[in-house]
């Protein structure tokens, strides 16, 4: 009885999946396959096999490698100005924490629900219209979006703690800060330690496209490559960021298998 309710569950969502798709192919708009050239397509391709090594590192402050740090400093103010905020947030979010007022916990979820909504492109524009076009707009971006992703899973591990632990210290007289201290922080600092090095590789990916919209980056060197339509740039340009994502993986890969 039980197999055949799992069989019509799972034949009724496979339904709805083709029914879904079979929606979306009936709604796209295919008008502009009618520009497709080949000889475009050729000439894209070929330009992308050949890489702009000049572009690498000219010394003056606007080449690959230049705007890659930048890009890389970005991220990483961001994540660490999100990882510090999202730690109080996270206090207020913990429904654990406030059992005896459910309604702060609700609170603060709300919050990091409402800041994690909008991407980090959304909040870059606002960004470069309130302080202006720059690598602070980009840092402000990261930031503000990351402090609702961390608070959010912040709150999780908080929440799904083993009780146990903080029953022990109370137990013996522990009041709240003697747990938060001495129990929570040892037993979810390299949790949050491994979230927040997760995050800042998800950093360097924004990061990468947030000057498009003028924050700052090698986001903008790339958009102007792409319109000049100068293939061997973009090609650096693609080149350099897939490196320095890959390498960035396995660096934080390691630390944070030493963290667990």
């Amino acid at each position: 009885m039980i197999l055949k309710e799992v069989k019509k569950t799972t034949w009724a969502w496979s339904c709805l999946f083709v029914l879904l798709f079979l929606f979306a192919m009936m709604t796209l708009d295919y008008s502009s396959l009618s520009t497709f050239s080949l000889t475009l397509g050729q000439e894209v391709i070929r330009g992308l096999s050949q890489p702009d090594w000049a572009f690498f590192y000219d010394g003056s402050g606007e080449d690959l490698f230049s705007l890659l740090l930048l890009t890389l400093a970005i991220a990483c103010l961001g994540t660490m100005i999100a990882t510090i905020c999202a730690i109080p947030i996270t206090l207020i979010s913990a429904a654990n924490l406030w059992q005896s007022a459910p309604w702060v916990a609700k609170f603060g979820k709300t919050f990091c629900n409402i800041l994690r909504a909008f991407p980090e492109l959304v909040y870059a524009i606002i960004f470069v219209k309130i302080v202006g076009p720059g690598p602070f707009a980009g840092v402000m971006a990261i930031g503000v979006h990351q402090v609702g992703m961390l608070g959010k899973l912040f709150t999780e591990e908080m929440e799904s703690m083993n009780d146990h632990l903080i029953e022990e210290v109370q137990a013996v007289g522990g009041n709240f800060w003697q747990t938060m201290f001495f129990v929570r922080v040892p037993y979810l600092a390299p949790i949050y330690s491994s979230f927040a090095l997760n995050h800042f590789e998800i950093a360097v990916r924004s990061a990468a496209t947030l000057g498009l919209v003028g924050a700052g980056g090698i986001g903008a060197p790339l958009i102007f490559a792409i319109q000049t339509r100068s293939w061997s740039k973009v090609s650096i340009i693609l080149l350099g960021v897939v490196v320095t994502v890959f390498l960035l993986d396995q660096l934080t890969g390691i630390i944070r298998k030493k963290l667990r």
